[in-house]
Order: structure tokens, then C-alpha cells, then sequence
């Protein structure tokens, strides 16, 4: 993956929460990833070094980005068929032994 420099309005349009779930805890606790809601238009470079820019305080560097393509689901309202919005998640490896500590975040301080 090369390394590009994306200003920090769009970091935050990429990386939109963490996925707080029973399936992303064990994720977490097993192979040592975490698990992103990402823009539908963000690719894997761009996820990257959002995470990067966005948790440079922390020093935290991405060894890899895995990307996945969700489907929205039919639900259906009364008597109309409707369908929930397609979405994306990413599944991100960190260098070392390094955690995210989500709630220790200073965003983009002004320099």
C-alpha cells in the first residue's frame, strides 16, 4: 500500500465510527483488528492514513486495511417493500502490540 496525505475534513469523512458489536469485540480480542464504518467512496490507502492522521497522537501506525462491501437489507413497512442503504466496513490491523484508545481522542487541534 503507498502512503498518500489526505486532508483532515476528508479523514473524517471516511472514517465514520468504530463497530461496537459482540462479533467486533471478538474480532478485536482474537486477530487483533478493528473494525471501521468507512465511506462507500474510500479505498483502502485512504483508510489508512485517516487512521493514521486522525490517531497521530497515539502514534499509531496501520500495518493492513481489509475492506468489505455490505449489502442493505429488505425490510419491509406495513405494506411496502423498502431496503436499508448498502454500506462499507473495514477491518484494520495496527503494527505491534497497539490499541486505539477511542476515548482519549484530541481531533485535529489547531496548529
Amino acid at each position: 500500500m503507498r502512503n498518500i496525505t489526505i486532508s483532515s475534513e476528508r479523514a473524517l469523512e471516511v472514517i465514520k465510527a468504530p463497530q461496537i458489536s459482540e462479533k467486533s469485540t471478538f474480532i478485536a480480542e482474537k486477530t487483533k483488528q478493528i473494525v471501521f464504518y468507512v465511506s462507500r467512496d474510500a479505498n483502502k490507502t485512504e483508510i489508512k492514513s485517516a487512521i493514521e492522521q486522525i490517531w497521530k497522537s497515539q502514534d499509531i501506525q496501520v500495518k493492513s486495511v481489509q475492506v468489505v462491501n455490505v449489502k442493505g437489507k429488505k425490510k419491509r413497512f406495513g405494506r411496502y417493500l423498502g431496503q436499508k442503504s448498502d454500506w462499507k466496513k473495514a477491518f484494520v490491523s495496527l503494527k505491534g502490540d497497539r490499541e486505539i484508545d477511542f476515548t482519549d481522542v484530541k481531533l485535529f487541534e489547531d496548529k
